[in-house]
């Protein structure tokens, strides 16, 4: 069945602000001590891979998670307009370089979605070479899998209304004039060109499966994040390692 983005909410209507507020600092809690244990454990790792339009709240997904993990056993990348030296490698090559390690929880602020997202409407690339990148995509997710990354995908659907409201923010908060780009205005243009190409990748790369955020307000979409990494942790084998030592080794059997 194809998942039509339009089909859901940008904002939840039967969630109580207070209730869901309370709900999600005791799911962060519980996150930081399952990804602490996870860290030591040193066999799974998570990826969670953050994409949506300018202005849906990356960064700030990214911040609110972590809030009780341990620094040591986290990891995050923001992937941007390639470097000369990344288009000189096949496009997937930056990305592979920073996968998480075992053990690691790893943030991706915009991914290698990007490689098909940006080029296919912005037309530099012959649609041909983008077409092929939908399966090597799939292979690359799968390849991670099966080495004991679980990746997480969510698209953050921000309606167009919020999205204006939070660009405007930008331009009139002077705590948020370095996140302004005159870009952004230019790529909000092609708002619904861009919804449309994020619907191809959802149906398409979909083996790992897409969770479809709603982004109008913060606190919604922090639960929601926060629930699905929660849900993750938690069917993880997750075992706290047994000591390994020679020295103390009759102290032991005692």
């Amino acid at each position: 069945m194809k998942i039509k983005i339009a089909d859901y909410p940008t904002l939840n209507k039967e969630w109580d602000k207070k209730e869901t507020e309370e709900k999600t600092k005791k799911i962060l809690k519980r996150i930081g001590k399952l990804q602490n244990k996870m860290y030591a454990q040193n066999k799974f790792s998570i990826l969670v891979v953050l994409q949506g339009i300018d202005a849906s709240g990356k960064d700030g997904i990214t911040k609110g998670l972590l809030k009780y993990c341990n620094p040591l056993g986290v990891k995050i990348a923001s992937f941007k307009k390639p470097t000369e030296n990344e288009y000189a490698h096949d496009f997937l090559w930056r990305v592979h370089q920073v996968v998480p390690r075992k053990g690691e929880l790893q943030i991706f602020i915009r991914s290698h979605y990007e490689d098909i997202l940006v080029p296919t409407v912005e037309k530099y690339i012959p649609s041909e070479v983008i077409e092929k990148r939908y399966e090597v995509i799939n292979d690359f997710e799968n390849l991670l899998e099966s080495n004991g990354t679980k990746v997480l995908k969510f698209f953050l659907n921000v309606s167009k209304e919020v999205q204006k409201e939070r660009l405007m923010e930008r331009i009139e908060v002077k705590e948020k004039h370095w996140k302004h780009k005159d870009g952004d205005w230019d790529t909000r243009e092609k708002f619904d060109e861009y919804l449309g190409v994020y619907e191809r990748i959802i149906n398409t790369c979909n083996r790992c499966p897409w969770h479809i955020v709603p982004s109008d307000t913060n606190w919604q979409k922090l639960y929601y994040v926060a629930e699905v990494v929660l849900n993750t942790l938690e069917d993880l084998d997750l075992k706290w390692p047994g000591l390994v030592t020679e020295k103390f080794r009759d102290q032991i059997k005692k």
